[in-house]
């Protein structure tokens, strides 16, 4: 590896900053510090890989904290609904050559919501009034919330959920800053229609099942599957499209801007399309640059104590009584520490040129903003030497 930045071991080991003198959070950092810099390894060697696989482990515990809101909801938003406990909600409720436990009839269903009721260990499913009234009048029977209310109740702790999930994901998965009203429609009608999807598909695998004698808690676990898991899988590839990133975002509306200026629009109109276009390119260089930088920043970090660690090997090997094996497997550390060290400068060089080229494109935003006559109250960056240190947010995950 080719490297003209030669460092002193005083300067290497100085990228590294102190552990918290709290043991637990020392632990936690020295574990985050490394998963860092596997990771920052990984997506230079990977970087199209990286972003993709980084999305989705974003999106998955997002998606997953959405979840654990949603099944919280579910534990009481039912009872709002208790009259309606007992109405059955099936449609198209198309009769199927199946039947449950008691021989009933089961149906083909989108929107499937019976009457649930558990009769000798078995699911029994009342998907009409007369099947209703006739479970009631069975003393063994005992009754599951289900029906219509229960129905309402998890359209809207699912409807809610995506309310939430909406601004995490385009916010903080993709970093996205198309048009959000677009967006919400397009998420709207995703979310709408791989519901039904799913729903249809969940129509003929859950009569099939009941009609086998499965045992329930197989059957949810199956519907957690489907609902849940392949639904993610769906949604992440629906959201790369309705999600675009910040580059994308700048490339298409710099195309749209230099279309309009082609075009015989007003003066207005292509102004207006113009300084989109700019602050989008801006806004995109800015979060291009800050990930790059804190990228490199803790690669550099982590190579700095690979580099201190193997030192620290030598060293320990050198107190050890001489002999032939000990002598080999010290050769051995020593190249190790050349090796660490010429990697641990050509990362340190690096996070010096993202951060010297972060500050430069800080202060050239901050100085367009400012000729064009906009407030800076809201940038979060002051001059270049606000982002000085980019991992400061390393630490404050723990402390």
């Amino acid at each position: 590896m080719e490297n003209n930045y030669v460092l002193t071991s005083e300067e290497i080991i100085a990228e590294i900053k102190p552990l918290s003198s709290n043991a637990f959070l020392a632990l936690l950092q020295r574990i985050w510090r490394w998963w860092l810099g596997v990771w920052y390894n990984f997506a230079d060697k990977n970087p199209s890989r990286a972003a993709l696989l980084q999305k989705f482990i974003v999106m998955f515990l997002l998606s997953t904290l959405v979840t654990i809101y949603q099944m919280l909801v579910m534990m009481f938003l039912p009872y709002v609904f208790t009259g309606l406990w007992y109405m059955p909600f099936v449609w198209p409720a198309i009769p199927l050559p199946f039947q449950d436990a008691l021989g009933n009839p089961l149906n083909y269903a989108i929107f499937n919501e019976p009457v649930k009721y558990i009769l000798d260990g078995q699911i029994v499913l009342a998907s009409t009034e007369a099947q209703v009234v006739q479970m009631q009048a069975n003393a063994s029977a005992v009754y599951e919330i289900s029906g219509f209310g229960n129905f309402i109740a998890f359209e809207i702790a699912v409807f809610t959920a995506q309310v939430i999930n909406l601004p995490l994901q385009r916010n903080i998965t993709f970093h996205s800053n198309g048009n959000v009203a677009v967006q919400a429609f397009w998420y709207f009608v995703g979310w709408v229609l791989i519901s039904i999807g799913l729903n249809a598909v969940w129509g003929i695998m859950n009569p099939i099942m009941i009609w086998w004698n499965w045992n329930k808690f197989i059957i949810d676990i199956i519907k957690t599957v489907l609902t849940g898991g392949v639904s993610m899988v769906i949604f992440f590839f629906i959201f790369l499209v309705i999600f675009p990133d910040r580059e994308k975002v700048a490339k298409k509306a710099r195309k749209k801007a230099d279309a309009l200026r082609a075009s015989s629009a007003s003066k207005e109109v292509i102004e207006k399309a113009e300084l989109n276009a700019i602050k989008k390119e801006e806004e995109a260089a800015l979060e291009t640059n800050r990930i790059e930088a804190y990228k490199k920043t803790s690669l550099a970090s982590s190579r700095a104590v690979a580099y201190r660690s193997a030192v620290s090997n030598v060293k320990k090997q050198k107190e050890k009584k001489p002999n032939k094996k000990i002598l080999l497997k010290l050769q051995r550390l020593e190249a190790f520490v050349i090796h660490c060290k010429v990697h641990a400068e050509a990362a340190i060089a690096a996070k010096k040129k993202a951060n010297e080229k972060f500050a430069v494109t800080v202060d050239a935003i901050i100085q367009a903003k400012k000729s064009r006559g906009e407030d800076l109250s809201k940038f979060p960056y002051k001059r270049a030497g606000d982002i000085d240190d980019t991992d400061e947010t390393e630490d404050e995950e723990f402390e």
